[in-house]
């Protein structure tokens, strides 16, 4: 799983110098000087990775998260747990392979682990839809759901994909209603529920084998209601505005925290998970196993309405002195804030009318 076959633009100061250290590295014999100066450049090298990685704008951070070498959940699975076991099919139409499911032991812990599948090469890509589920992928994440709940063992969800499989066939056999349904069968699934977004985290094919006891995301992953071209494209008509739409849309792990849509962040690797594979397993591992920890011995009811309340209080940002959401007024609207004009007070200056007129920004 070499990451130096593909490069993203803004590595290039990170390849440049393990190019200098690897060529220092070739001479033979190494004086004190040439040792000296591989200390020097290995200090510069891990500089620079924190440098860059710690100041990446959103759209970069969707690069690194679509790393064509970036673990995926076969990988985790071969990583990060003891054993695996994998089950097929939906027992209704086929076995989406953009969807793996199966009986996996962590530890002390056995689970079922459920997670999207890209595919590593080309061959492997087209048969997963690189990532793109059916709706009988769902109905097989679904299934197995179940199965687990029935022997009382939790459930890992792992989320790496561009979106829902957006093809006619998938639209025919019921796309949105099977993602809808397994959203509402997640959120009283009576067993505990870890979610993790190892990479991509696109639209309603996310959210479908989202909701959870726990959601996490990694460091440089990403989780939105769309990508950002999706979004330029609807927005602007054009996907040249994709760094705006990232920047709006709120997708990394600098954000999503503070919204409340995810609960923990996992650090990667210097240099992201692709650079090191068996540390992000290893942190994986670590994670999972001290989120089961804590879930297994909540009681099901309790675990059921936290699970509840959880998302149901994502998007809320109006709140009384008391910390609760405040009662809606007679005609069902939410009482505005003080200090917030009215719509009617806002007045938009002639550009902005020009700008919708034209339809060149969101309104």
């Amino acid at each position: 799983m070499a990451s130096n076959e593909y490069r993203l633009p803004f590595e290039q100061p990170i390849f440049e110098l393990e190019a200098r250290i690897e060529k220092l590295q070739r001479l033979v014999p190494q004086g004190v000087e040439t040792r000296d100066e591989l200390r020097r450049l290995g200090r510069e090298l891990t500089t620079r990775k924190k440098e860059i990685y710690s100041q990446l704008r959103p759209s970069e951070t969707v690069d690194v998260a679509r790393h064509p070498h970036r673990p995926m959940t076969t990988d985790y699975l071969e990583l990060t747990f003891d054993e695996f076991v994998e089950l097929h099919g939906d027992k209704t139409f086929g076995d989406d392979r953009a969807i793996r499911t199966g009986w996996a032991k962590l530890d002390v812990f056995k689970v079922m682990v459920v997670g999207h599948q890209k595919g590593r090469n080309l061959k492997e890509r087209n048969a997963c839809y690189f990532g793109c589920a059916h709706p009988e992928g769902y109905r097989k994440a679904m299934d197995k759901m179940r199965l687990a709940a029935k022997f009382h063992m939790p459930v890992v969800c792992f989320i790496d994909t561009p979106g829902a499989y957006p093809g006619i066939g998938a639209e025919e056999r019921g796309q949105a209603q099977v993602i809808a349904t397994s959203m509402l069968e997640m959120s009283r699934l009576p067993t505990p529920i870890v979610c993790v977004v190892i990479g991509e985290g696109g639209s309603g094919g996310a959210l479908g084998i989202g909701v959870g006891d726990r959601v996490a995301m990694l460091e440089h992953a990403y989780y939105s209601v769309i990508s950002p071209e999706g979004c330029a494209g609807i927005l602007w008509r054009s996907d040249a505005y994709r760094h705006q739409a990232a920047e709006a849309l709120k997708m990394t792990s600098k954000d999503l925290p503070a919204l409340g849509v995810i609960d923990e962040v996992i650090p990667e690797p210097l240099g992201g998970a692709h650079r090191n594979p068996h540390l992000m397993a290893s942190r994986m591992k670590t994670f999972l196993r001290n989120q089961l920890r804590q879930l297994v011995d909540i009681p099901i009811d309790e675990l059921l309405e936290a699970r509840y309340q959880r998302f149901r209080r994502l998007g809320q940002f109006l709140e009384t002195a008391d910390g609760k959401a405040p009662e809606p007024e007679a005609d069902g609207e939410m009482p505005a804030p003080a200090d917030r004009p009215s719509p009617a007070a806002v007045v938009p200056s002639p550009k902005a009318k020009a700008n919708r007129a034209l339809g060149s920004v969101p309104h």
